[in-house]
This record gives C-alpha cells, structure tokens and sequence, in this order.
C-alpha cells in the first residue's frame, strides 16, 4: 500500500502549466529517485507532496489523509537554514514553534539529531561558521527532528563543492539503511543507482519511465529516457 501518494496532480504558474496530471507514489521504506532536464517539474513535485504548493487540481495523500505539519519533511538545494540562529536552534524551532515542546525537551532532542548527522560539536556555530555540507546536514537534522514518515530532498547536493558531496549523501544513505522512505531529486546517477528501490524519469512536467535502478540504466524503454542518459553518462 501507498504511503505518499499523488493523484492526477497539475500545478501552473500563469500560463505556465509545470505539472501535467501526475500520478504518483511511494511505499513505505522506499526509496525513489526522480531525474531529469531543468524545468521538468521534479521540484515543483516535490513541493506539491510537501504540501508547500497548492495543486491547481489533483490529490496529495499520506495513507488516508493529506499530511500533517511535520509529518513530510523536505531538504532543499540551498540548506534554507535561518542565518540569525545556531545549528542548534535551527534544528529545535520546529520542535517548538509547531510541536509545542518546552524549549529544554526540544534542545536535548535537537543535539541528538545533529549528534546522529555527525554535527555533536557544531551546535553552538551559526550557518556562516559552517560548510555547505555541514549546513546542508543541519538541514537534514532540522527535517528529521520532527519525525517525518517520509522525507523529499531537492537536489540536496547540488550547491556543494564536490569535496562535500559525499558527506551528505552519506547521511541520505544512512536513512535508506534504516528504513526511512524517501523521495530524492538528484543529479547523482551512482547515487541514483545504488541507492534508490526505483528511479523515475521527468519531463516536461510528466513521468516518462520509472524502473527499478538495474533495469532503467542497463535497458531503459524510452526514448527520451536513452537520450538524457547519454547525456549524463
């Protein structure tokens, strides 16, 4: 069954139409990659499953409902950290702004997620005193401190210098280990191939072909799938 789905689902901006009824899901524990050109509607996607845009027709559920605050968590490609705060605040203001926890509750909770994305030491440091890959991790904290049932990541490693890609990716793989479903927009084919249950390819603010990992690299059916992957090859 389903956990995240998306139904017949358009979005327009203007006279610009970005999703074209999409259909879409994700069970629980998978991992999907969506690929694809610029301006294919993977983010826009994305943004619609997190509730953060408002499909102009179409369906968003989580099982049997649309989802709740917290319950899908997001990493976007440029961290979206909040510049006037420490890491450790930065991960803890959902906790208290939208959970309502008492502040000391939400601190202890907060240092033990940027204690599990390698960060312990890092609390007390402020965005411009980080890395992009560090701060792309207090990112992931953020989202994960609220215990989302599933997670959606934007090209989370496209802002970084490649010495740091590694260092996040290694975090994402970590959640796939663990069971956390996830659906992650990416640009890293290895990453795409090792690592997701399924890859699905968009364009044009549609799904072209989706596969498992093996078969959608080794022997994709579409002929616009074999055109962008040669490209990217």
């Amino acid at each position: 069954m389903s956990l995240l789905r998306a139904t017949d689902v358009s979005k327009s901006y203007g006279d610009l139409e970005v999703l074209h009824g999409v259909t879409f899901d994700i069970e629980s524990g998978q991992v999907k990659a969506i690929i694809g050109p610029s301006g294919s509607g993977k983010s826009t996607l994305l943004r619609c499953l997190a509730l953060l845009e408002e499909p102009d027709r179409g369906a968003v559920t989580l099982g049997d409902a649309p989802p709740g605050p917290g319950e899908v968590g997001m990493v976007f490609q440029r961290f979206n950290l909040f510049q006037n705060m420490s890491a450790l605040d930065n991960v803890m203001c959902g906790l208290v702004e939208v959970r309502r926890l008492e502040k000391s509750e939400a601190r202890q909770q907060a240092r033990a997620f940027l204690d599990r994305v390698g960060l312990a030491d890092k609390g007390a440091q402020f965005p411009d005193e980080l890395s992009g890959g560090q701060q792309q991790r207090v990112a992931i904290a953020r989202a994960l401190v609220m215990r989302p049932k599933a997670m959606l990541f934007d090209e989370p490693t496209s802002a970084l210098d490649i010495e740091l890609v590694r260092e996040v990716l290694d975090v994402i793989e970590s959640l796939a280990r663990e069971g956390m479903t996830m659906v992650v927009v990416t640009h890293e084919m290895r990453f795409a191939q090792h690592v997701a249950s399924s890859v699905l390819m968009m364009d044009e603010g549609r799904i072209v072909e989706e596969a498992p990992p093996d078969q959608f690299f080794s022997a994709p059916k579409e002929e616009r799938t074999q055109r962008f992957l040669s490209l990217v090859e």
